[in-house]
């Protein structure tokens, strides 16, 4: 193919994926929100073609599609236009949104000037994080490319193996039904039958209060002298008493609200136990005993790999075909099934990837964005999505043949790979050994509840 052929090719993926953003974007992360600024949706497309276009041009390796020298050129144009993105463009429309958005300044030159200067003190911040790791060599300057992708790599490494961590504990708790509470119907009317109960005493007692201010009303009109003295006693007993009861319909009220949250966990749990006994329930739940198995294993080797300072050479699919061939003794072309199935590795690992970061990234915009900050928090949701694709190229290194990864090296410069393996390993640890006692005391916080609930 010729360059302008190749261009054409990854420039139509460019924009397919830039569409599938956008459309993302207003469909699922934005569909509650008005679109106060226009370049925040361009923002983040922009931010997600970038990613996709770095896995895709990895899959293009693999299959030796398009010319290498093509493939080295869009590498080089991909990895600089996202530096770009993430380094300079995203944290200075994140300052300047929130500048605009504080109402404190209305003029654009000032919000600029301001902008301007919160955006040198992120890029210094951005600049200390790479002060404590070994993550260059000694001979790179402080303007190659080099210094930008190691510090971004620090971050999205670590927000991968968090997410990971957490995610191998907690499939498994969510997915297998030995996690999920034996409910049965008769259990969720016996709570529906207190709530009904509770709601009555709260309506008994309010409708005794609206009863006695309604006679304390009536005795005390025009009433003087001795009865006005006796009648000034009467009212403070009786305001007292209304005290007591009001008091008591709040307790009440918040447990009905406690007995409502029941309710609707109980439900859901129902719900879960009927999904269990379908074929997706069953196909969840063998996948929750496989992530068990997964999360085991991962924390073992993740141990190792700490302890004996040990970072894999040769990449797991050619790893795993040469100790079956070496074992069975077969005759067998390792370069071509170690390509063919890298590709497949590869391709899952990145949908999934994809798929994942997206699921959970609308999950964390919902809980924590309002009308107000959710333009802002969207943006730095992009800063984010930005590093952990950048780091997910920079780990996948490991995950294809010697041979493709020598112009994914050539790209990404000379940087101490090693150290992002056990750095990933170190916090995956961390993330799911948190995860487990997390998630333990909480099971356990909600079998006490359940012991001591009020009947």
């Amino acid at each position: 193919m010729s360059f302008f052929a190749d261009s054409c090719i990854v420039f139509l993926s460019e924009l397919i994926f830039f569409i599938g953003g956008w459309i993302f974007f207003m469909k699922e992360l934005f569909r509650n929100y008005e679109v106060q600024y226009k370049a925040v949706i361009f923002s983040f497309s922009i931010t997600f073609s970038l990613s996709c276009i770095m896995f895709e041009l990895i899959i293009f390796e693999i299959l030796g599609f398009l010319d290498p020298a093509s493939r080295l050129f869009h590498w080089k144009l991909g990895l600089y236009s996202i530096l770009f993105v993430l380094v300079f463009y995203l944290p200075f429309q994140i300052s300047y949104l929130m500048v605009r958005i504080s109402d404190l300044i209305h003029s654009k030159r000032v919000a600029f000037t301001v902008s301007s200067i919160l955006w040198l003190g992120i890029i210094f911040l951005f600049w200390k994080i790479g002060d404590p790791f070994p993550i260059l060599s000694p001979k790179h300057g402080i303007l190659s490319i080099e210094q930008c992708v190691s510090r971004i790599g620090v971050i999205g490494v670590t927000v991968m193996a968090f997410l990971s961590g957490f995610g191998a504990v907690n499939c498994p708790y969510t997915y297998m039904s030995y996690f999920v509470k034996n409910v049965t119907e008769d259990d969720v009317k016996l709570v529906e039958k207190r709530l009904m109960q509770t709601y009555d005493m709260i309506l008994f007692k309010k409708k005794r209060i609206a009863i006695c201010e309604k006679e304390s009303m009536y005795k005390m009109t025009e009433q003087t002298g001795f009865w006005s003295r006796f009648r000034t006693v009467i009212q403070s007993s009786s305001t007292q008493n209304f005290g007591v009861i009001k008091r008591e319909i709040s307790a009440l009220e918040e447990m009905a609200r406690q007995l409502f949250l029941e309710i609707v966990d109980l439900n859901r749990t129902l719900e879960r136990i009927c999904f269990s006994k379908t074929l997706q329930g069953k196909y969840f739940n063998f996948v929750g005993y496989f992530f068990s198995i997964y999360c085991v294993w991962k924390i073992f080797i993740s141990s190792i790999n700490i302890i004996f300072d040990r970072v894999g050479k040769v990449d797991p699919v050619t790893r795993s075909i040469e100790i079956v061939v070496g074992y069975l003794g077969l005759e067998f072309d390792v370069q071509f099934w170690s390509q063919n199935i890298s590709f497949l590795v590869v391709g899952i690992i990145v949908v999934t990837s994809i798929r994942g970061f997206l699921i959970t990234l609308t999950k964390f915009f919902y809980a924590i964005s309002s009308s107000t900050s959710s333009n802002i928090i969207v943006l730095a949701l992009a800063q984010i999505m930005g590093m952990y694709f950048v780091s997910s190229v920079l780990l996948m290194r490991m995950n294809v043949p010697a041979q493709y990864r020598v112009i994914i090296t050539q790209v990404l410069g000379d940087l101490q790979f090693s150290f992002y393996h056990r750095w990933f390993d170190v916090i995956f640890l961390v993330s799911a050994l948190s995860s487990i006692v997390f998630l333990y005391l909480a099971h356990q916080q909600k079998q006490i509840a359940e012991k001591h609930a009020i009947y």
